[in-house]
């Protein structure tokens, strides 16, 4: 019988996961469908109760349900409950298990770019959902130091003091953050600063960024935001948020299925949804 998975959100049309996933079980071979399933904020308890009943075999989440989900599940892993997100949830025998891939899947894409992560020190711009995921799986895959610049600092502060695995880190300002870019091998943006149609917007000055800086920008429309267009300017390596979302699709496909996907077959599969 074919399995079926899915992703749940509000809104979902602009959704490139059912294009990918279902490619991904076509170059397989996996009798399986991926679907893409609306479910507004109040029809959430009846939509995951929905979904199990009719056995779905796994199914993404995204905005606005990352956290709500949580107390609609059978078990959550560790790092997604410490986060306090699950954007990936497996049918285990009847019992519905929650995950995170986000921020593990932005590591595993970093990992592509420099192997030696954990030697380097880190910058984070911004202290939302996106950053504790990827903070909180920088510092459990053994970063150095993960420093935050966040224009309200009782947020960056709450984000450190949160985390279960230990690594060395200190809020700054803007100031100082700006002064100190070139004293970090990773900067990565988490913020939605620069994105269209504030396609001109920085979250920070590039200035001082050096060349052998890996830059980072979670945003993918566009795909080059000016932060990465300044960094690369100045001989950066420069990253954007395709790697991020293929990555945590290739890790929740891998929860699913047991196979690690071809990232580069995803990756030119989202480039020719996104136009790029």
């Amino acid at each position: 019988m074919k399995k079926m998975f899915g992703v749940i959100g509000d809104p979902i049309a602009h959704s490139m996961s059912p294009a990918m996933h279902n490619d991904l079980f076509d170059l397989y071979g996996i009798d399986a469908v991926y679907l893409p399933f609306r479910v507004s904020n109040g029809n959430l308890e009846d939509a995951v109760k929905g979904l199990k009943a009719l056995g779905v075999s796994g199914f993404n989440v995204t905005i606005p349900h990352k956290t709500d989900i949580i107390t609609h599940l059978d078990k959550v892993d560790p790092l997604a409950r410490a986060i306090g997100a699950v954007n990936t949830v497996k049918n285990e025998n009847g019992l519905l298990v929650g995950y995170n891939t986000d921020g593990p899947g932005f590591v595993k894409g970093l990992e592509y770019l420099a192997a030696d992560l954990g030697s380097r020190s880190a910058l984070i711009i911004g202290a939302g959902g996106a950053s504790r995921a990827i903070y909180f799986s920088m510092a459990q895959a053994g970063i150095e130091r993960i420093d935050l610049y966040n224009r309200t600092p009782e947020k960056a502060e709450e984000l450190v003091d949160s985390c279960p695995f230990k690594v060395a880190s200190k809020i700054i300002g803007r100031e100082a953050a700006e002064k100190s870019l070139a004293d970090y091998q990773l900067i990565i943006q988490t913020t939605s600063i620069g994105m269209v149609p504030d396609t001109e917007s920085l979250p920070l000055s590039p200035e001082n960024i050096s060349q052998n800086t890996i830059v980072s920008d979670i945003i993918y429309n566009p795909l080059q935001t000016k932060f990465l267009k300044e960094a690369f300017r100045r001989g950066a390596a420069v990253q954007n948020g395709v790697g991020m979302f293929v990555f945590q699709g290739a890790l929740a496909f891998e929860i699913w299925t047991g196979i690690f996907p071809d990232v580069d077959r995803m990756e030119m599969n989202v480039l020719r949804n996104l136009g790029g």
